[in-house]
């Protein structure tokens, strides 16, 4: 019997220079775009914002990033996404052209949402990106806050990044952000972009809403990305494998409120 894919799970190039890609309408949403590139020394990329809102994170390796008359050089700061380091990240407005160039091997995500350009370029400074832990015991991760929703400069995209150790859970307890109820809950899209460590291995990602109309337990490999329309959507690192997901998340404002799953929130009075 073959395995039915679920059509949440979008799979990796293992060699194309698109590793992945997610648009609004791929993704039959209305604001999160995601796409992951690979390039070697000397390879080039060019990217048109639109009506969109671009943060360029730069993941492994060194690049060059000109917008416009602006150049700025050899951004990058890890050779792997397991490193105990903040990424460099770009800022672009809508309305630009953005060139790419590779100063070494490199692998790039562009995070995009709609724009109205009213901010403008900048760089994100790694320095100054907020570094925390979450959780206890199992359920301990490590977060660097990329674009968070208190850095004002931005319209719609929030883009974290999360390091969760073999063994342990992550977006645990689950959680969901998909009603338009502040303070309670925001409605959010969201896209994983999973590494794994050793490169070889897997994770696991179940999205379900609370009537389980959506119920889906996914398998992930490395560089794989999960779409997350809607409902709880946690994850967990099996034992030998190091998990590090790239989240974007975008929805008509800008604020992560999230809602636990009830039947789970038990477990956060243990840790406290």
């Amino acid at each position: 019997m073959t395995a039915t894919r679920s059509p949440l799970l979008v799979k990796a190039s293992r060699s194309e220079r698109t590793i992945v890609e997610v648009t609004p309408e791929s993704a039959g949403w209305r604001y999160v775009g995601f796409k992951a590139i690979r390039l070697r020394a000397g390879e080039g990329e060019s990217v048109s914002t639109g009506d969109r809102e671009l943060c360029i994170v730069v993941l492994t390796g060194t690049v060059d990033l000109a917008v416009g008359d602006e150049v700025f050089r050899k951004l990058g700061t890890r050779q792997s996404v397991f490193e105990d380091k903040s990424p460099a990240a770009l800022y672009v407005p809508g309305d630009r052209a953005v060139t790419i160039t590779a100063c070494s091997d490199a692998e790039i995500a562009l995070c995009s949402a709609p724009s109205t350009g009213r901010h403008e370029v900048r760089l994100i400074d790694s320095q100054g990106m907020r570094r925390s832990v979450r959780g206890q015991g199992s359920n301990t991760r490590y977060i660097c806050d990329i674009l968070p929703q208190d850095d004002p400069l931005a319209e719609h995209l929030l883009v974290v990044e999360v390091l969760t150790p073999a063994g342990h859970s992550s977006s645990y307890p689950p959680h969901k952000h998909d009603r338009d109820a502040a303070p309670e809950e925001t409605q959010l899209e969201e896209t994983y972009y999973h590494r794994l460590n050793p490169s070889q291995g897997f994770a696991f990602q179940r999205v379900y809403t609370d009537d389980r109309s959506l119920d889906e337990a996914i398998t992930v490999e490395n560089h794989d990305t999960v779409m997350v329309p809607r409902g709880y959507h946690p994850c967990v690192a099996p034992h030998g494998y190091d998990l590090y997901y790239l989240n974007v998340m975008a929805g008509p404002g800008r604020q992560w409120c999230f809602k636990n799953d009830p039947e789970h929130e038990w477990m956060l009075r243990t840790e406290s």
